[in-house]
């Protein structure tokens, strides 16, 4: 008699890469922080303030900090829907092929939905 296929992953498991994303989105969150600090620090400075046209320094400096708190904000909703995964017991399952994504690239991409072979297929 053949073994079935692993659909899901066990309880057990899912506990690892509860923790694994419940760190990762402590330390986003952080980080999002601080860019969110940046920006009210940046805003209420007498550099802040409108200095002419001739210095687009600190515009860009300005811009880069929203560019990387969205980003930040983009990878708080992945995990977070991840953790809705875990909680539905469907996490780790590639939403293209149906199977099994390897627990080393959820330990290292723990938001994907995609598996390798689904990835370079795109």
């Amino acid at each position: 008699m053949q073994a079935r296929p692993q659909t899901r992953y066990s309880d057990e498991q899912l506990a690892e890469f509860k923790a694994i994303i419940d760190a990762r989105l402590a330390e986003a969150r952080k980080q999002l922080q601080f860019y969110q600090d940046q920006l009210a620090e940046h805003t209420n400075s007498e550099e802040g303030k409108v200095r002419g046209l001739d210095d687009g320094t600190g515009t860009m400096t300005n811009e880069e900090t929203h560019r990387l708190a969205n980003r930040q904000q983009q990878l708080i909703q992945h995990l977070e829907n991840a953790l809705l995964r875990i909680q539905n017991k469907v996490y780790g399952i590639c939403r293209v092929t149906g199977e099994l994504i390897s627990p080393e690239r959820l330990r290292i991409v723990p938001h994907t939905t995609l598996s390798i072979h689904a990835k370079q297929n795109r």
